[in-house]
């Protein structure tokens, strides 16, 4: 058996994958729990010494013949958090998440000192949301002054799992991309977002090489190859964001593909091979790891809204399926607004989650189930709807993520978006997708993705969805409805507007 080893590093859990390349057979998956550290008002953070500790205890679920077969190994993980390090490569603080949304003040000043969001997008391609690594930064300068002093490298996590495995420090375009001070046109670091952060400081000096091809980092330490009971010296891919390693993993490398991802987070993007940059700043204009651009949008409430609501209603999993399906269409008029954590997008970090339209009739289970799902997906929708103005076009959609499982789901966004829906045999992912690209580092790094994702990547036709016209023509006055909705209410969770500054006469 000759195989490769995908690790994804998640909000709530890191997963490992081993393929077998020679017989296209995923033969082992394991995956080992996260806790998030949410001491504050929007605070979200993890050390990064856990991710070490959840690599370790996922891979000791795999039997060690399996481990030993392991020929190349590839890292993923989630975007935009702030790994630093000082000079001996040691993380001076708790690492600030995706998720974080408290330092949504710190986006608003470095945007002013550049200029406003028209200068952001100038400068690098997007403006700076709340989540990305650039108000972290900005933060650490203004909070812990004595830590930033320390500061000699700035890492995203993957980069930062890289550096435990090989030694080497570098990033590459894609997770790069993420940060929000990296020009996405011309793949390098922005002097002028990175003098908005800190005029004070070249922070160019703290950051790494960016590599721009899929070809290795380094190759396994010999002390870490045996306390993860891998063997020493195989190569390490570059590795990339989760969202890039998704796109390979769900063959989404050439114009015309989609990729809609039902997981903790929502997130629709696409294959480009020119920069799509957006003018009103609402799809993220980011570097692809396959040498293209990946336009995206990314909603913090996804299959947290689905979730949060079946705990209300006492719900179990097994029978979740089973109340969204028995609900109709539109959810009989029950409308959710799904910002429970919050929003990036549409952006306002201080939003609540909100429930319309309930009545003595519909005030039922399955309606509150269903209206959640249908939520999550009108939220992408509109990224959907935003790509194809920037002219990204969509053959397909390749659904991944927890909600995929759902047929009912899968249905709701095949009628939503008015597009047939597909999913994978072998869903395993971001990790499945950096696992191909250490396969393609073990073929001499310049294998064709394309082929090798077309080789690799299998759809189950049993499980695809098509639009049905009748339930489109619904959706869409249901999705109308979610606008009109969104648009009233964004003026009270607005920034000039956040339940902490409104006061309230009775």
């Amino acid at each position: 058996m000759s195989a490769v080893l995908g690790v994804d590093i998640g909000t709530q859990s890191l997963k490992v994958v081993i393929y077998d390349f020679e017989a296209g057979q995923t033969v082992a998956v394991a995956s080992a729990a996260l806790d998030i550290q949410q001491a504050g008002e929007g605070v979200a953070e993890q050390l990064a010494a856990w991710w070490i500790a959840a690599l370790a205890s996922a891979l000791q679920q795999i039997p060690s013949q399996l481990r030993r077969r392991v020929q190349a190994l590839g890292v993923s993980g989630q975007q935009h958090g702030f790994v630093p390090l000082d000079n001996k490569g040691q993380v001076l603080a708790p690492v600030k998440l995706w998720c974080d949304t408290s330092t949504a003040a710190h986006c608003t000043s470095i945007m002013d000192a550049l200029g406003g969001v028209e200068a952001c997008i100038k400068a690098a391609g997007n403006p700076i949301l709340p989540g990305y690594t650039a108000s972290k930064v900005r933060w650490f300068r203004e909070e812990r002054p004595e830590l930033y002093a320390r500061l000699a490298h700035i890492l995203l996590p993957h980069d930062y799992l890289n550096y435990y495995l090989t030694g080497e420090i570098a990033m590459e375009a894609g997770d790069a991309s993420g940060t929000a001070f990296f020009d996405v046109r011309n793949r390098q670091w922005s002097s002028e977002l990175l003098a908005a952060i800190d005029p004070d400081r070249d922070l160019r000096d703290c950051l790494p090489s960016v590599r721009a091809d899929n070809g290795a980092i380094g190759q396994l330490l010999p002390s870490v190859a045996e306390n993860l009971g891998l063997p020493a010296g195989v190569p390490v891919a570059i590795g990339g964001g989760d969202n890039m390693m998704g796109a390979i993993g769900t063959a989404n490398v050439s114009v015309g593909a989609v990729t809609v991802s039902l997981g903790t987070s929502g997130t629709v993007y696409a294959y480009s091979d020119t920069p799509a940059i957006d003018p009103r700043g609402e799809i993220a204009a980011f570097c692809s790891s396959t040498g293209g651009w990946l336009p995206l949008l990314c909603t913090m409430n996804c299959t947290v809204s689905t979730e949060l609501m079946r705990k209300l209603v006492g719900a179990e999993l097994d029978a979740f399926e089973a109340q969204i399906h028995a609900a109709s269409p539109g959810a009989s008029g029950v409308l959710t607004l799904p910002f429970f954590t919050g929003e990036r997008t549409p952006n306002l970090p201080q939003a609540k989650g909100v429930v319309l339209g309930l009545d003595r009739n519909n005030t039922q289970p399955a309606n509150l189930l269903r209206s959640a799902a249908e939520g999550a997906t009108f939220a992408l929708r509109h990224g959907f709807d935003r790509m194809q103005n920037l002219g990204v076009t969509a053959q397909r959609i390749v659904l991944t993520g927890g909600g995929a499982k759902s047929r009912t789901w899968r249905q709701i966004v095949a009628d939503v978006f008015n597009t047939p829906v597909a999913v994978l045999k072998n869903d395993e992912g971001a990790a499945f997708g950096a696992a191909l690209q250490s396969l393609a580092v073990l073929q001499g790094g310049s294998a064709d993705l394309a082929g090798l994702t077309a080789e690799h990547v299998q759809l189950d036709e049993s499980a695809a969805c098509y639009p049905d016209p009748l339930i489109v023509d619904t959706y869409a006055q249901v999705y109308r409805d979610y606008q009109d909705a969104l648009a009233a209410l964004t003026p009270f969770y607005g920034a000039k507007s956040s339940p902490q500054k409104r006061t309230v006469t009775r």
